[in-house]
């Protein structure tokens, strides 16, 4: 893989992947109106394996190899099964806002299972950082409680992230062996097959659903499932450079803004602030917390 800067078009791949992962938190939220979460999870991401699938067609998607089933199996259920309804339980009572900030602490738990799984070394930085993190994450999940408590919403969102925490240390390796294009999509596929346990009734909830909560978990199954992990696997493929796996941090700023103009709701001042310091947290693990980098491919599940 190259180590360059990035042109003019690996940007707009950048800003496109960014605004659709910063979209799906509102449409999970707008799905949630006329949906179960597990009815949600598995119709978004029957979306998002269709697309993946015709992708697969016209690129050069390696199918996986056999040998590599169990962990690729292992590594869907956790990165896709458990996150995404972990997510969708979470956010019919946390704002989208502030569940893409929850879900941004991730990193946090990538570098503390990192420590203890990996044997990997964490500065004083790093452990200063995660205190700051989490100090932010508890002012957020006690702003969406609307006062000193903690949302039980919250921590399913905040399980959602140790998922992603996992995830990244399930993907480490072979990461160096598929590209993060096929990598992902081998993902969603073994993601869905377990999601399809939750499909009985699904049909049902469908015909009796308005249009617009349909077309929404459509929307979040074809874009930020699947076309994201696209663009975001154009970019890997052309650079490592530490502003793109940066630009990803911008994704709950742009959750706020899209979940006020599409769902008329922004996180609390506390929740706000609190974000400010999970971020302050994340980033100083990132940066002088650790001695070595976790993958970029796995910022965002």
């Amino acid at each position: 893989m190259t180590t360059h800067n990035l042109t003019a078009r690996g940007w707009l791949a950048i800003t496109v992947t960014v605004m659709l992962w910063a979209s799906g938190f509102s449409g999970i939220r707008a799905g949630l109106q006329s949906y179960s979460p597990a009815h949600l999870a598995v119709l978004r991401f029957i979306s998002a394996s269709l697309t993946m699938a015709v992708y697969a067609l016209f690129s050069r998607i390696r199918p996986p190899r056999w040998r590599d089933l169990p962990f690729i199996l292992a590594t869907g259920f956790v990165s896709i099964t458990v996150y995404h309804l972990a997510l969708n339980y979470g956010e019919t009572t946390v704002s989208a806002g502030a569940s893409s900030m929850l879900v941004a602490s991730a990193p946090i738990f990538a570098a503390l299972l990192a420590k203890f799984f990996l044997h990997e070394r964490l500065r004083i930085w790093g452990w200063l950082g995660i205190l700051i993190s989490f100090a932010g994450v508890s002012l957020i999940a006690m702003g969406e409680a609307g006062g000193l408590r903690f949302n039980r919403g919250a921590l399913l969102v905040l399980i959602a992230a140790l998922a992603t925490g996992v995830s990244v240390l399930l993907q480490k390796r072979y990461l160096e062996t598929y590209t993060p294009t096929e990598f992902s999509a081998h993902l969603v596929w073994a993601g869905t097959l377990f999601l399809l346990l939750f499909f009985p009734g699904l049909p049902a909830a469908i015909r009796s659903a308005p249009f617009s909560p349909t077309l929404a978990i459509v929307y979040i199954g074809v874009f930020p499932g699947a076309l994201a992990y696209i663009t975001w696997g154009y970019v890997l493929s052309r650079s490592r450079i530490s502003p793109a796996a940066s630009a990803l941090y911008t994704v709950p700023a742009f959750a706020i803004l899209i979940g006020w103009v599409w769902l008329r709701e922004v996180p609390s001042l506390l929740s706000i602030l609190g974000g400010a310091l999970a971020f302050a947290g994340v980033a100083l693990v990132n940066t002088k917390g650790m001695e070595h980098k976790l993958p970029e491919a796995s910022i965002i599940t």
